[in-house]
């Protein structure tokens, strides 16, 4: 059996950007997958900070073939496991805690915490944790400071979100200690209300060019 740093390592080199997005409505978050699988950005973060996450969740891990659907901004054991009941096949969460981490370890289901200091990784690599969320990117010092980081942590694979955009993406990518970025510019809200879904799927085609 596959370890889960060995499922969160496909999961992540599956494309270069993972949608973080969030939703109010189920059918918008199928119709927005659709359109990003059919783009080629199959893995998808649902951050669970709206009361309808579960649902969208739940209703993308079921309906959309092709999708790699996640949760995001995990911040409790509570949430971790309502996220993997809904179908969850990864978590993603902004920092970590002991009980986050105890409940990922009663779980099959990977966890990418969320770092942007050494210390933090430091710790988390300790508990054996080889892939990290490097969040917020942009605001915790950049494509500078992460690639610093890789010098100390060569075993580390990160990925940086937050602040990122399409111009930003391909000078993190280049990083040798970045498997992959993580953004909401690949469906803009405008796009999402306006139902533009083919327009969703260039800029995600767009995306999985960068890899």
């Amino acid at each position: 059996m596959k370890s889960k740093s060995e499922r969160l390592s496909e999961i992540l080199g599956l494309s270069p950007v993972v949608a973080v997005l969030q939703f109010t409505d189920v059918d918008q978050a199928v119709l927005t997958s659709r359109a990003l699988v059919a783009g080629g950005l199959p893995v998808i973060e649902i951050t669970m900070r709206t009361a309808q996450a579960l649902d969208c969740i739940a209703a993308v891990a079921r309906q959309v073939e092709g999708a790699i659907v996640g949760a995001g901004t995990a911040l409790t054991p509570q949430t971790f496991n309502a996220a993997v009941d809904a179908g969850s096949q990864f978590v993603v969460s902004p920092g970590v805690t002991q009980p986050l981490m105890d409940a990922n370890r009663k779980s099959d289901i990977p966890l990418l915490p969320g770092v942007a200091t050494p210390s933090e990784a430091m710790g988390l690599l300790v508990e054996g944790y080889e892939y990290l969320k490097f969040f917020p990117a942009e605001q915790a010092g950049g494509k500078d400071y992460l690639k610093a980081m890789s010098a100390v942590f060569p075993d580390v694979r990160f990925c940086p979100t937050g602040g990122l955009n399409a111009e930003k993406a391909p000078d993190y990518l280049a990083l040798d200690n970045v498997i992959c970025v993580g953004g909401s510019w690949v469906a803009p809200a405008g796009l999402i209300e306006s139902g533009d879904w083919d327009g969703i799927s260039e800029i995600a085609s767009a995306a999985a060019a960068l890899g």
